[in-house]
């Protein structure tokens, strides 16, 4: 394996790994993994096993905004540099989502596109019944889409994949654009 992309769980997975085919990447023939770590807070572990004093594969991440903290931390103390700045992290390959994988795949789609997702996988009337609990009932659409995937375990999985492969290429979220470009960069 000559290079790993770090993600926090399964559906940050799927959605990498669907873009990559969408870029015309494969992957598996560039030696490339993509490793979920169950988790954010495991970050340390991952970069001491494939970091510079690991297994020395070209390393690149991906982590939600409320981890950053977490995935800056973990590469200080693997020798990444010292009081990382976002674009430090990026420069050593490590992307921050704000707020989250579902919330940069909604900003970049847009409302109608993501129902279409969501009707796709026959969700649509479990969505409308949802917008319509008095807790979310007048919140954005953004936010209302944003919870409705979190809310039955599996979503998330589910929904990845669908909603890279709806995107317009010319609109695909900077931080997995910019976490496979670094990964991908001398393969």
């Amino acid at each position: 394996m000559t290079g790993v992309v770090l993600v926090e769980g399964v559906s940050d997975q799927l959605a990498l790994e669907a873009l990559a085919v969408r870029r015309g990447r494969d992957l598996d023939a560039e030696d490339v993994s993509v490793v979920p770590m169950g988790g954010a807070t495991n970050i340390a572990t991952f970069v001491t096993r494939y970091g510079p004093h690991g297994l020395g594969v070209r390393l690149a991440g991906l982590c939600d905004l409320a981890e950053e903290g977490d995935f800056k931390r973990a590469l200080e103390r693997a020798g990444f540099g010292s009081e990382l700045t976002r674009a430090g992290m990026e420069r050593v390959g490590f992307f921050v989502c704000i707020a989250d994988l579902e919330d940069e795949l909604i900003r970049c789609l847009g409302t109608t596109a993501v129902e279409k997702v969501i009707a796709a996988q026959g969700d649509l009337a479990a969505y409308r019944t949802f917008q319509n609990q008095p807790a979310w009932r007048g919140r954005p659409d953004q936010e209302q889409l944003r919870r409705f995937f979190g809310t039955r375990g599996g979503r998330k999985i589910q929904s990845a994949a669908m909603l890279v492969d709806a995107l317009d290429l010319s609109r695909v979220p900077r931080p997995l654009d910019g976490v496979l470009e670094h990964v991908l960069a001398r393969n």
